[in-house]
């Protein structure tokens, strides 16, 4: 087990806690467990967890967004959908393995499932790109997607990525364009779309799939128009500052939740979804089987409109202060802003010199 950074005291009690139910007395080669000592150390385990877990900002949860035992989409597909068929390929250049795509069963319903997917080793990482696609991946993503509606199958989908892949050959591919047909597609679909953030929901990379009817988040997961690591670059010109800028990007579920943007939170295990996997799984099938049998009863003419109205009203219940001007100066916006428009102003005056003694 990984812990973060504010985890370790928490490491300490779970190391206690296997010493003390794997003994081993070298003297008489026989093993003795102190039951009562391990009662006491699992219920300063739960203290510690409910402290710790209560309390977290949102560069915390961030990170246990990024947890590297959190389960990923793979696990995901696997404990909560029955028969999966994966299917690759766009038609058009080739497989992206960021992206797992298949047709399966969720309690006896067809579904498509799309599940964006990072790895969880470094070769299993590699293979899926860290889980950034690519135009390719977005294509198949449209294939399968109009063809579910062709036969009225729901659209799952699970977001876990940081966000497109920015590389040179994926700009050459379209990624831009990849992504905003992506967003079209899931716009226009007859289907319900049912998209659970269960890790990082990263810019255009995350909203191309998660354009949905409904929008669900785990209780621990970030959903953002980047990483605060790039908007604290971005600002600041200092990476070091991302757990400020994190916290003035309302990244989290419960503030994204707050401002509509998303539909529900799906409560964690203690400690996040990585300490019981299982029980988050089980939960979520939960969740997916519901709004899959909310839907049975609209008609597709009802789906469409739903989805229309829902990003047509995002934004119009977030506080002014949230978004002003006024509210995000403390990143020192206004001050670049005049330190390089006075740069452009020079530059502009003497591109301007020239053209006159040029020209005049």
């Amino acid at each position: 087990m990984h812990y973060l950074d504010f985890e370790k005291d928490l490491e300490q009690l779970d190391k206690r806690l296997d010493e003390l139910k794997h003994p081993f007395d070298e003297e008489s080669s026989l093993s003795t467990v102190n039951n009562s000592e391990i009662n006491l150390i699992e219920n300063q385990i739960r203290l510690k967890v409910e402290e710790i877990y209560s309390n977290l900002d949102g560069w915390k949860k961030t990170k246990v967004a990024r947890h590297e035992n959190r389960p990923k989409a793979e696990f995901y597909i696997s404990s909560i959908f029955e028969n999966f068929q994966p299917i690759s390929g766009d038609r058009n250049f080739g497989e992206d393995e960021a992206v797992i795509t298949g047709f399966a069963k969720i309690n006896g319903e067809s579904v498509l499932v799309i599940g964006q997917e990072k790895g969880n080793d470094t070769q299993s990482r590699i293979k899926r790109n860290f889980g950034m696609m690519r135009p390719e991946g977005y294509r198949k993503c449209i294939r399968l997607m109009k063809l579910a509606e062709n036969y009225n199958i729901p659209v799952i989908t699970l977001i876990d990525t940081p966000g497109a892949y920015p590389g040179k050959g994926a700009e050459e591919r379209g990624q831009a364009e990849a992504i905003a047909q992506s967003i079209n597609c899931c716009l226009s679909l007859k289907v319900p779309i049912i998209s659970i953030v269960i890790g990082e929901g990263g810019s255009g990379g995350a909203i191309a799939l998660a354009t949905s009817n409904k929008i669900l988040m785990l209780e621990h997961s970030i959903y953002s128009v980047i990483s605060p690591e790039g908007c604290a670059s971005i600002l600041w010109k200092d990476a070091t500052k991302s757990k400020d800028a994190a916290e003035a990007m309302h990244l989290t579920a419960q503030d994204l939740h707050k401002y509509n943007i998303i539909d529900d939170i799906l409560e964690e295990p203690k400690g996040g979804a990585h300490r019981n996997a299982e029980l988050m799984s089980k939960d979520i099938k939960k969740n997916i089987s519901k709004y899959i049998e909310f839907y049975k009863s609209k008609s597709s003419k009802e789906i469409l409109e739903e989805r229309t109205e829902k990003f047509k009203n995002v934004g119009y219940n977030i506080p002014a202060d949230v978004i002003s001007f006024d509210h995000i100066s403390q990143f020192n916006i206004k001050n670049n802003f005049k330190q390089h428009w006075k740069k452009l102003s020079i530059v502009g005056s003497v591109i301007l010199l020239i053209v006159i003694l040029l020209f005049f």
